[in-house]
């Protein structure tokens, strides 16, 4: 996640970092502090033990190559359906799992949180560093702030207003829930990750994290091209091997945590704040969710919808969020956005939450903006 794309400006971007390395007593008003939150806090939801990181990093990937070789060795199109579903889902598995390194919340050692992290995010082709620094640096730093929060960063009913015809379109087609995929790999991935310019102190290690992750690609493709040949023969049969096992897992992990990262941060209950307004307490609190989802999900999605905790403390291993966040419910009552993961309460959403107004803080609709 680098910085640059409407309708976050680079500038703007760029003054986003300036401003992270500024102490927090010039910038925070006391009032908004976390402070009393991290307070309340037990010591035991920091315990991330080795053996229990890797032990969730191993077992993931070892499913995830069976997943895979399931999907080279089998041609039958139901079952590879079903065989790319279960890839996707354990793609974002490994991702939360380098989301968690990247944090350093995964191990205590740096050089392992590093190791485990580069590779736990290459099935979901994302570049480490130039996560650290979007999603790290920005993205926590001043999640729901205007002009700074790049992820979902909601347009203004003027903004909507001057743009072109594709570019609303294009608006149109990402907001919605069909859409969240399409918004993330083009918003986010490409734009940000892929080609974005970072800044010159972090240039370098991007740019061999991003050579690190061509480098995958291209030798995944190459073998599975050799296995399609070597198997099938044809070239029918080769392009159909290279769509199951290396195209469709990616796009649904994209969908997945494209879908994902917008229930997070967008909903009409979740209130966007000018520069003015905004505090850490407005924004770690109340500008992300705790979702409770379907039994058996979190084997696939480790807790990552228990967002409230992660977002107070990013050094909080995923398996103790659902702890933080009960002890953050019984200090704070009412405070955190609370409901069951549903479907459609993702749909509802992309309906209601499509441009924003700043000065009266609410979503609207397309027509509400007319």
């Amino acid at each position: 996640m680098l910085l640059e794309t409407p309708p976050v400006s680079t500038d703007t971007s760029v003054e986003a970092l300036n401003e992270s390395k500024l102490p927090g007593a010039a910038r925070e008003p006391r009032e908004g502090s976390l402070k009393p939150v991290l307070d309340i806090l037990p010591d035991s939801v920091y315990d991330n033990p080795t053996w229990k990181g890797m032990a969730y990093f191993l077992r993931d990937a070892g499913l995830y190559a069976a997943v895979i070789t399931g999907l080279i060795l089998v041609s039958n199109v139901f079952a590879d359906i079903a065989l790319d579903a279960v890839a996707a889902l354990l793609g974002v598995a490994l991702f939360v799992i380098g989301h968690d390194a990247a944090h350093g919340a995964l191990f205590k050692s740096k050089r392992l949180n590093s190791v485990v992290g580069h590779i736990a995010m290459l099935p979901g082709w994302h570049v480490y560093e130039g996560w650290i620094l979007g999603h790290n640096r920005v993205h926590h730093a001043f999640t729901v702030r205007q002009g700074y929060d790049f992820v979902w960063h909601p347009s203004t009913p003027e903004e909507y207003r001057e743009m072109s015809r594709f570019r609303r379109a294009l608006h149109r087609l990402e907001w919605s829930w069909v859409g969240a995929g399409v918004y993330y790999t083009h918003q986010v991935w490409w734009t940000k990750m892929v080609v974005g310019r970072p800044p010159a102190r972090w240039r370098s290690a991007i740019r061999r994290d991003r050579f690190f992750v061509l480098g995958y690609v291209l030798l995944s493709l190459a073998g599975v091209i050799w296995l399609g040949a070597a198997m099938t023969g044809t070239v029918g049969g080769t392009v159909w091997l290279i769509a199951r096992v290396i195209v469709i897992p990616w796009i649904g992990l994209m969908y997945v945590f494209g879908s994902f990262v917008h229930v997070h941060h967008v909903s009409p209950e979740i209130r966007w704040w000018k520069k003015a307004e905004w505090t850490k307490f407005k924004a770690q609190m109340e500008g992300t969710t705790v979702l409770h989802a379907p039994k058996g999900a979190n084997f696939f999605i480790h807790w990552i919808m228990v967002h409230v905790p992660h977002h107070v403390d990013m050094r909080i291993p995923m398996y103790n969020l659902e702890a933080a966040a009960a002890a953050i419910e019984k200090a704070f009552p009412g405070t955190v956005h609370e409901a069951p993961l549903r479907f459609r309460d993702f749909v509802s959403n992309t309906r209601q939450c499509k441009l924003y107004d700043f000065d009266e803080g609410r979503w609207l609709t397309y027509a509400e903006a007319r």
